[in-house]
């Protein structure tokens, strides 16, 4: 990683070093929101810097517990699968993780250097809508960041700088894709390949994207040691996949040994892999082949056992943005709009206020938006005091 402004030790040091990775993270979510796209999306950064924060990211996991507590208001959102512009998209109409006053310095710092003779004004995808909060918005997502999209490496590259840069406004969950024998097969692998691809001329790897490989590792390192799940306040349990009937104590995922790899069985495949099925009543072996389906009844159990007023999954598309199960004690949220460009589906946004009452963002896709700019909307409000 020559060329790197922080390389030896992941440790962030003195304050001053601190304030060096802020401003360097802070400019890479600068271009990402207001530099990039597609046709320059290459040249966004530079391979030092995706090897940086992809291991500062990992460090940052490892040092947290599997499962992550996190505090309302926060907004939960669901698979993303490498929808950049559609990501950016709705995370510009429902509020960033940073305030408007945050907003104007990094943009200081990126433009104008600093100097404080110049007035600030800040581009529309910066400022904040009439719907939005001024000061910073917190975010949960629940995993399946790459695969299928165009855009992945951006995805990733983007919510794991915000979470470094804001941890405590930024959560990330991990889901089926995020781990080596799915994201090789779906499309991450042949991204990584294709974009920083460099052909080694020895015998031994001859025609082999070597460089794009290493790019490829880098991202699974820090997959490997995602938090698995989440409580909001206490009452809300949000994970990928679903329920699982072998977890009872969440001191059982502390006992878990990272780097962990996906297997198709226990409690790890169950929360990124199970899926609601009306038709049982308790759980059943997943057709899926991985992890298990199971009915309301083992939702209301599973709530019961663990006190939680719902439970938030991700994991499959839903036409309409959301769907619940089992006496609305589950939902499931799906928040890549247009799934792949062929699903014509709605996305969406579980927002989760201050005083527990829930509402849904829909979220149409970004090629609609450009011919109907009025799109935000709000679904029926759950008040969960």
């Amino acid at each position: 990683m020559s060329g790197n402004a922080f390389e030896g030790s992941m440790n962030p040091g003195t304050a001053e070093d601190q304030k060096k990775i802020h401003l360097w993270l802070e400019s890479i979510i600068f271009r990402f929101f207001h530099v990039w796209s597609p046709v320059n999306c290459q040249d966004m950064l530079k391979r030092y810097e995706i090897f940086e924060l992809c291991l500062r990211t990992r460090e940052l996991f490892w040092s947290k517990p599997l499962y992550r507590e996190v505090e309302v208001p926060v907004t939960i959102v669901g698979d993303i699968h490498g929808q950049f512009e559609d990501l950016k998209m709705m995370m510009d109409m429902n509020g960033w993780p940073f305030s408007e006053d945050e907003a104007k310095e990094m943009y200081r710092n990126m433009v104008t250097k600093n100097r404080k003779d110049i007035k600030v004004q800040l581009p529309a995808t910066l400022g904040s809508g009439t719907d939005r909060q001024k000061g910073p918005k917190n975010y949960l997502f629940l995993g399946d960041y790459v695969d299928r999209g165009p855009h992945s490496i951006e995805v990733v590259l983007m919510l794991f700088a915000m979470h470094l840069r804001w941890p405590d406004r930024v959560t990330l969950l991990r889901g089926n894709h995020e781990s080596r024998p799915v994201n090789r097969q779906y499309g991450f692998f042949g991204e990584c390949s294709r974009r920083y691809s460099e052909r080694c001329e020895n015998d031994f790897c001859r025609g082999m994207r070597i460089e794009g490989f290493r790019v490829y590792e880098v991202f699974q390192l820090a997959f490997n040691v995602m938090p698995l799940t989440a409580i909001v306040n206490k009452r809300i349990m949000c994970m990928h996949g679903g329920i699982s009937e072998e977890l009872y104590d969440m001191k059982q995922l502390d006992a878990l040994k990272r780097p962990l790899d996906t297997p198709d069985i226990g409690i790890i495949a169950d929360l990124t892999w199970a899926d609601p099925e009306t038709e049982i009543e308790m759980y059943k072996e997943s057709p899926r082949g991985a992890g298990k389906i199971f009915g309301a009844k083992a939702v209301d159990e599973f709530c019961k056992h663990f006190s939680l007023d719902l439970i938030v999954r991700a994991h499959q598309v839903v036409q309409d943005g959301y769907e619940f199960f089992a006496d609305k004690k589950l939902v499931t949220i799906f928040s890549a709009p247009f799934y792949c460009g062929q699903t014509n589906n709605i996305a969406s946004m579980l927002n989760i206020d201050s005083d527990m009452v829930a509402s849904f963002m829909l979220v149409k896709p970004v090629t609609e938006i450009k011919e109907n700019l009025n799109v935000g909307e709000k679904a029926e409000e759950e008040n969960l005091q």
